[in-house]
């Protein structure tokens, strides 16, 4: 299979129709193009071999009446070999769709997740990640599924509708006549009427998932409803859903009732409407027995593709609507970083300068979080930013990284705007270490590399051990190869900090931002992680945001953020000395609280 590069992926366009749209996913193709148009041809192989089926069957039938051996061999022959070529066709186009469409949603999916990992960090602060999973899963899936045989099952419907039709007119013009006025109104009718019952399915199901939500908030919860001794308040709780269920449940049964009688009644009434007529036409000589056989063949061919084209023509519009669901996301426009890992950055010395910098965030225009912030921090400095909630402290950190754009003033590092530096080199000199530290699923190994993917083994380990994490590393069975589970979760606090710090380390990087890193931890976890974060700020630029001032004494700058504005600024020992200082305050509250 020839390689199909992120890069060569072709950049999506807003169109009107929501049709053209979808044809778009054609371009994802790539060099697999024609095996949708081969399977195109031996679906109409198919079709036509299915036509000839009921032609064939009125023949052999005639053959009783002639009584002529030779010809019913022949005839029974002759179906035997459609039969074959029709299985021959159909595994070829079935195989040539899937092949198409598994090529070609490999490289949508591919196209999709490299333009949303580029995204930048405002799109993420205004979507959910279920709704993202839904458009990446749920969404391909339904494309798939209509690629793979929707579409194809769709033509095959059509051209046996067409095709059906032309052939029962070449049998009797008068049985078509009554055929089409009958057995297409009761089949489209059966399809609405159908709607109508997965509509009271669809209830059903929502209900029981709802009573599902029920019981998995009970049971996630199970101590709280013991501790209030509310078991009889989720009883009734669910019982009352499971009555709505029941309600929902026998309604539609009902209807599937009226639906089954309508279909015995309807629809086989009409067949036997068509039969009856093409008995009178048969004994009055207007057409023979076989004549007959495939006129109803043919009936049926045409009824059921009728009533199957109506859903595959929903399934369709589905597919469409799931399509652009997909290209609105490939329409976003992705923050300009390379796909592929880049080559040698250039490496910064770490002199960052705040100018009279002020911000808002986009989704709340109205509450400005930073106003004419303005503070430098050269080389090797470590600067640490404090004040109550919402002051502001973690935007400073987001603004460094470009996660959003600044709405004033000037972002600077070694006297160059941030903005004139591409992302790849900026963040490539960061590294950020949060409070609430996210490991992926993978093993100790991984995550520690993820701060350099090629890292060797030594320098792991190296990293470990400066971090104070290898000593509890060599204490678990696998050591390194140890799964930490979803985001860490078979790892304590601490642990999972030292990791991370172990991971930036391993980055080395030019400017450090650790946003609460010791907060959540107990007194043990604490003194370990901060002698790691002592040795990882050690020769270079540290942006400390901090709760615990016990920890940022040492700090050659402490900022203190109030209402978006620098109100304090000085070492420990000078702003302990302000009279009636914020930070004082701060001080003496968590100090007298020890």
């Amino acid at each position: 299979m020839a390689r199909f590069k992120e890069n060569d992926l072709p950049k999506s366009k807003i169109t009107k129709s929501s049709l053209s749209k979808a044809i778009l996913i054609f371009q994802y193709a790539g060099n697999h193009k024609w095996k949708f148009y081969v399977g195109l041809i031996f679906l109409l192989l198919t079709g036509g071999t299915a036509l000839a089926f009921p032609k064939l069957m009125g023949m052999l039938i005639d053959c009783v009446k002639n009584k002529d051996n030779a010809q019913a061999n022949f005839i029974a022959s002759g179906l035997v070999v459609i039969l074959f070529l029709q299985s021959i066709f159909s595994f070829f186009r079935l195989s040539l769709f899937v092949n198409f469409t598994e090529n070609t949603l490999a490289n949508l999916r591919l196209a999709l997740y490299s333009n949303l990992v580029k995204l930048p960090m405002t799109f993420f602060s205004q979507k959910r990640v279920g709704e993202l999973n839904s458009r990446i899963s749920s969404d391909i899936t339904q494309i798939q599924d209509t690629l793979t045989s929707t579409i194809a099952e769709f033509l095959r419907q059509f051209i046996l509708i067409i095709g059906g039709v032309a052939l029962l007119a070449n049998e009797s013009f008068k049985l078509t006549l009554l055929m089409l006025s009958v057995v297409p109104l009761v089949a489209v009718a059966a399809v609405i009427f159908g709607r109508f019952i997965r509509k009271y399915s669809k209830k059903v199901q929502d209900q029981v998932a709802e009573s599902q939500v029920i019981v998995e908030e009970t049971m996630q919860g199970i101590s709280i409803v013991k501790a209030f001794a509310n078991e009889w308040y989720e009883i009734a709780r669910y019982n009352g859903k499971i009555k709505e269920i029941v309600k929902i449940a026998i309604k539609g049964g009902k209807y599937r009732g009226y639906f089954a009688s309508f279909i015995i009644f309807c629809l086989f009434g009409a067949i036997v409407a068509v039969v009856w007529f093409g008995v009178r036409l048969s004994i009055s000589g207007e057409m023979s027995v076989g004549q007959l056989i495939s006129f109803v063949l043919y009936s049926t061919f045409v009824g059921a593709s009728f009533g199957g084209i109506a859903e595959l023509y929903a399934q369709i519009q589905k597919a469409v609507g799931a399509t652009e669901r997909v290209f609105e996301l490939l329409e976003e426009i992705p923050e300009k970083i390379n796909s592929s890992e880049s080559g040698a950055e250039e490496i910064l010395k770490g002199n960052v300068s705040f100018k009279n910098v002020a911000f808002y965030y986009p989704s709340r225009k109205e509450i400005q979080v930073l106003k004419e912030v303005s503070f430098n921090a050269n080389f090797g400095q470590k600067i640490a930013i404090v004040g109550p909630s919402g002051a502001g402290k973690s935007t400073i950190a987001s603004l460094l990284l470009r996660f959003y754009d600044i709405n004033g003033g000037e972002i600077s590092i070694d006297g160059k705007n941030i903005y004139d530096y591409d992302l790849e080199t900026l963040r490539g000199n960061m590294s950020i270490v949060p409070q609430d530290v996210i490991l992926f699923g993978g093993t100790i190994r991984e995550n520690i590399a993820y701060g350099k993917p090629n890292a060797t083994e030594d320098e792991i380990i190296k990293a470990a051990k400066q971090a104070n994490a290898y000593q509890f590393i060599k204490g678990f069975p696998e050591k390194f190869e140890t799964i930490v589970g979803e985001r860490g979760i078979k790892l304590s606090g601490g642990q999972r900090q030292r990791i991370a710090i172990a991971r930036a380390l391993l980055k080395n990087p030019s400017i450090l931002i650790l946003d609460e890193a010791t907060s959540s931890l107990d007194s043990e976890s604490e003194k370990l992680v901060q002698e790691a974060l002592e040795i990882l700020m050690e020769g270079r630029t540290s942006i400390i945001i901090a709760h615990r001032l016990s920890t940022i004494r040492s700090a050659d700058q402490i900022i203190v953020l109030d209402d978006g504005t620098i109100k304090e600024q000085g070492t420990h020992q000078e702003l302990i000395a302000l009279e009636n200082g914020i930070y004082k305050n701060l001080s003496n509250l968590q100090f007298n609280n020890f």
